[in-house]
């Protein structure tokens, strides 16, 4: 049962370490518990030796409770003073240790670290953040041009400890470096160039110039990119300058459609020629195969004109005749029995008529045929006694041989 429930006989203890006065249940005295956590506090620093020895006199108890509350404030004092010390680094960030103003020279990793408070002063640094800056400016450019230019500087830190002890403010370290490359590289190149073809230049120059002045300063910033976010002339002569720079378009351009041109005449006339090369060839192959043909025929008749001399020029002589009689428009006529030939200007003939050739073919009409023959009529011979034409005629006519 409870130490103050009924029927405990009074002789039970209450929690506070005192006995009951009497059979009076009121509550404890608060100058008696005082003074039993002062005995166990004064036990346990080792100050109790003779506070059990003076408990009955008054003096002895007001100095015991006096103790045993100094080393309570203590204890809890330096409990809280250890766990204030537990602090958490991130996974981007690194901890830099200040030992009585004297910096460590390990870095904290990321996780659960405890540093003594008052003695150690922790300072954590983001190395993995990405931090940007915008700088603008009016800048003098080398042609004493005055250029309105805006640029971006994106940077990391990369050396914690140079970046807290190195330099006191390494932010306005980089606005003025920043500020002093810009000027120096504008300084150095032409407007027109800045405002045209001449900003990725720009920004390379500004970004090697910015990180020499970081690591001569030590800061332990890492310049990772810079951009030339806008350059812009003064506004008076705004006008003047967006019209240099349309025309430089057009220029532009202008050279591109020439290019484009240009890339599609040049394969057509290098084809044209290949093709001219290559019927070259075939011409030369077809020369010499003929040539080679007509030695080989040469050669055969030679070797026939041998065996039978009289035959072979007949032959040949009717071949040349054939030859060129076949791309003539003229008709001649040798009449056996006679010692005139005939000759048919059928050339002339059609022109009269108002024919072609054409019409002597099956497609031509009865009347056609009937007015060419009447035309032919004077020219040929009279038919012979029993009413027939000369039977015993040689025609020569176009397209057709002997």
């Amino acid at each position: 049962m409870a130490w103050n429930e009924p029927g405990n006989n009074g002789d039970g203890k209450d929690p506070w370490g005192s006995g009951r006065r009497g059979n009076n249940d009121g509550p404890p005295d608060i100058d008696e518990v005082l003074r039993n956590l002062s005995k166990k506090l004064s036990g346990l620093l080792g100050g109790g030796g003779k506070s059990g020895q003076s408990s009955g006199s008054k003096s002895g108890g007001s100095g015991g409770v006096s103790n045993g509350l100094i080393g309570g404030m203590l204890l809890v004092a330096v409990i809280i003073w250890g766990f204030s010390g537990f602090y958490v680094v991130d996974e981007a960030e690194r901890g830099v240790v200040l030992r009585f103003g004297r910096v460590l020279d390990e870095v904290v990793p990321p996780g659960l670290r405890w540093n003594p408070v008052f003695i150690d002063d922790v300072t954590r640094v983001n190395i993995q953040q990405l931090n940007e800056r915008t700088y603008r400016n009016d800048m003098l450019t080398t042609d004493e041009n005055i250029l309105n230019i805006a640029i971006a500087v994106q940077y990391r830190i990369q050396d914690p400890v140079n970046y807290v002890i190195a330099v006191q403010d390494p932010t306005s370290s980089l606005d003025n470096a920043t500020q002093s490359a810009i000027r120096h590289v504008v300084g150095g190149n032409f407007m027109d160039q800045i405002l045209t073809t001449g900003r990725a230049v720009v920004a390379d120059e500004v970004h090697d110039r910015l990180q020499d002045y970081m690591n001569v300063y030590n800061t332990g910033i890492l310049v990772s990119q810079v951009n030339v976010v806008d350059a812009q002339p003064p506004d008076a002569v705004r006008p003047a300058f967006d019209d240099v720079i349309r025309a430089r378009e057009d220029e532009q351009r202008a050279q591109n459609t020439a290019q484009q041109y240009s890339n599609r005449i040049i394969p057509e006339a290098r084809g044209e020629a290949q093709q001219a090369i290559e019927q070259a060839n075939a011409y030369k192959q077809e020369v010499i195969a003929q040539a080679q043909g007509d030695a080989s025929r040469f050669n055969q008749l030679l070797t026939e004109y041998r065996k039978a001399p009289d035959v072979t020029r007949q032959r040949l002589y009717i071949d040349s005749i054939e030859n060129v009689m076949t791309n003539a428009s003229k008709i001649m006529i040798d009449v056996e029995g006679g010692n005139n030939m005939l000759y048919l200007p059928l050339d002339k003939i059609l022109q009269q008529g108002n024919s072609t050739i054409g019409n002597l073919g099956p497609t031509g009409s009865r009347q056609e045929l009937q007015d060419l023959a009447n035309q032919l009529a004077p020219y040929l011979p009279a038919p012979n006694n029993t009413g027939t034409a000369v039977d015993r005629s040689r025609l020569t006519t176009s397209g057709r041989g002997r």
